[in-house]
Order: structure tokens, then sequence, then C-alpha cells
């Protein structure tokens, strides 16, 4: 019986002594201090906050969190350069807390990394989109954009990149890319592999389908042997004989 008394006396000890920390400390009062204890999970976590401009300060705007008075820096208020402040002035925007400290009163929020995020997934998400409509055996257009000894790489639009290894950029073996192609210059190349996102070209198999197409040519315009046979018989039934 006295052991249960005990362990009761104990839990009520420390919820006692928990309970303190939200009675203020002399300093700080209750309010403030379940205030800064929420901003700092705020930034542990990385927690997206909904909040809205109240206040146009010198090289910033203010927002308040939890009732305490954040800055957000004119240089974290958007992905692009901010020109004029007062024009975020009652604005709704989303920020995380990447400064808080209580004994300074500083709380600096950021709206910037959300945006960044948020346009790399976009881009990231319209690239798989690009990449995923690009079938094995279609010709493609790009421009050349960077040369590497291994090979060149095409901007085929849409932040989606071709590979053209050195052994697809012609028929004859060339020691570098640069023998045959150049930064800047636009191509048409058959696709060859697409996988995991990776998109393999071949100029190769272009030139070898035009060249095979123009042989296949030139045989069709060569006269059969029984053509050329008729028509030396037909010249020579023209001709009288004396």
């Amino acid at each position: 019986m006295e052991e249960k008394k005990t362990e009761k006396m104990e839990d009520l000890g420390q919820a006692l002594e928990e309970s303190y920390a939200y009675m203020g400390n002399g300093e700080y009062d209750t309010d403030t201090l379940i205030a800064w204890e929420k901003i700092n999970k705020y930034k542990e976590t990385g927690e997206i906050l909904p909040v809205t401009v109240s206040g146009i300060v010198n090289k910033g705007v203010i927002a308040l969190v939890e009732g305490v008075r954040g800055f957000i820096p004119v240089s974290r208020l958007d992905i692009n350069h901010v020109e004029d402040t007062n024009e975020w002035l009652g604005k709704d925007i989303r920020v995380r807390v990447i400064e808080a400290d209580m004994e300074k009163s500083k709380l600096v929020l950021s709206a910037r990394e959300i945006l960044r995020e948020e346009s790399a997934a976009a881009r990231r998400a319209q690239k798989e989109l690009a990449v995923s409509k690009i079938e094995v055996g279609s010709i493609v257009e790009g421009t050349v954009d960077s040369l590497q000894p291994y090979g060149a790489f095409v901007d085929l639009g849409d932040n989606v990149t071709g590979l053209i290894h050195i052994s697809q950029l012609s028929l004859d073996h060339i020691k570098s890319p640069k023998e045959v192609v150049e930064v800047g210059q636009k191509v048409q190349a058959k696709v060859i592999k697409n996988e995991g996102g990776k998109i393999s070209l071949s100029i190769r198999d272009l030139l070898e389908e035009k060249r095979q197409k123009e042989e296949e040519e030139n045989r069709s315009n060569i006269p059969e042997v029984e053509e050329i046979g008729t028509s030396l018989g037909s010249l020579l039934s023209g001709l009288k004989l004396d």
C-alpha cells in the first residue's frame, strides 16, 4: 500500500514539475513560453506556416507566429527580387522558421525556400512527363548543350537532356565529338534508349538509314538484264540491213 502511495506521489510531483514550464519563470509569462516552445518545434520539423504580412520595416516585412513578431528579410520573401515591400502588406504567404531565439526575441522567417522547393518539384514533374513521352525509335531534335570526351549532351527542351555517345555520332571512327558537332548546333537524332529517365540518342543510326535508302534507290535505278536485252532487241529490230 505504501509503495502505491509512493508511486502516486512521484507521478504527482513529475506532473507538477512539468506544469511549472507553463507558469512563467519570472521573466517570461506563460503564454510567451508556450508560444516559443511551439515556434522551436516548427523550426525543428520545418513545418510550413501560413501567415499574413502585418507590417513593413527596413529591409523586410513583419508577420506574427503564435503571437510572436517575426521578421522576413526582403531577400527571403520570394524567389525573384522584390522591389517594393509595400506591395506585400496584407498578403497571405507561407513561411518556415529559420531562426528562433527567445532570449534575444529574435524570430526570422522565410518563404523563399518553400517556393524554391515547389518550383524544383514542378520542374521535375514536367521533366518526368516529357521523358515519358519520348519513345524509343522516334526522331528528336535538339541543341548540342555540351561536349565531353565520351559524347555530346543534347538539350531536347522541357529540362530534358539526351546523350549521344561518341560511338553514335558518326559512321566513321572519331577520336573526339568535336570532329563532328559543336556546342549550339541543331541536330536530329534517333532515340535508342529511354531508361530510368536517361535518354540515349544516335546520329549514326540516322546516317546508316539514309545510306541504306540511297543504296536502294541507286539499285532501283539500274535496269535489269532482261530489260537491257529487250531494249537492245528493239533497237536492232528497227535497223534495216542492206
